[in-house]
């Protein structure tokens, strides 16, 4: 990967970005929340992100888009990039979620306007009817700072978690469930 440089806010020149990146610095500039800016090669897994977070200076967050077994209710897990994901922590703590695995994809494009490998909470400016439930874990939820796409894996930004919090989630009518997860094996 090349020389990985932080700017500060949207790229000047917008020609050859995808609309749905676009958007997403729209988005951020109408709301007032300021974010830094890093685009790299295309990065569709936590081991990808090495050098991203190394430039960063934190470690990116992992975005789970997951559903029910009856794939009727879809959930944005965002939690710690080097945690196991295990599917039973959640067992109550989400009340309605009741067994969870990974959503398919049509359904991410469909109500987040993403695609995999570009999975970010700043797909929920897309899901105006709600159709995604927030789930952050504890950990992210305390960080000072959230790493994320902005749509799309080419580039990734860096952003306060108490705008995302504050600011964000409610312009996008969003509230998130505040989950514990360990990584670890659970009975």
């Amino acid at each position: 990967m090349s020389q990985l440089v932080l700017y500060d806010g949207r790229p000047e020149d917008l020609s050859g970005r995808e609309d749905r990146e676009i958007r997403t610095y729209d988005f951020l500039d109408r709301i007032g929340i300021g974010y830094g800016r890093m685009d790299h090669e295309p990065v569709t897994t936590i081991d990808a992100c090495e050098a991203v977070d190394n430039a960063l200076g934190f470690h990116i967050c992992k975005n789970l888009f997951l559903c029910n077994r009856k794939k009727t209710e879809f959930f944005l897990l965002v939690m710690p990039g080097l945690k196991t994901f295990k599917a039973k922590e959640l067992k109550g703590q989400v009340e309605t979620a009741g067994r969870l695995s990974f959503a398919h994809a049509d359904k991410m494009l469909e109500y987040l306007d993403i695609e995999p490998g570009a999975v970010s909470i700043m797909g929920l400016m897309n899901d105006k009817d709600n159709h995604v439930q927030l789930l952050i874990d504890r950990e992210i939820a305390e960080d000072e700072w959230l790493g994320c796409h902005p749509c799309v894996c080419t580039t990734s930004l860096k952003i306060k978690m108490k705008d995302i919090l504050e600011t964000y989630l409610p312009a996008v009518g969003h509230e998130p469930v505040i989950v514990e997860l360990t990584g670890e094996d659970v009975e």
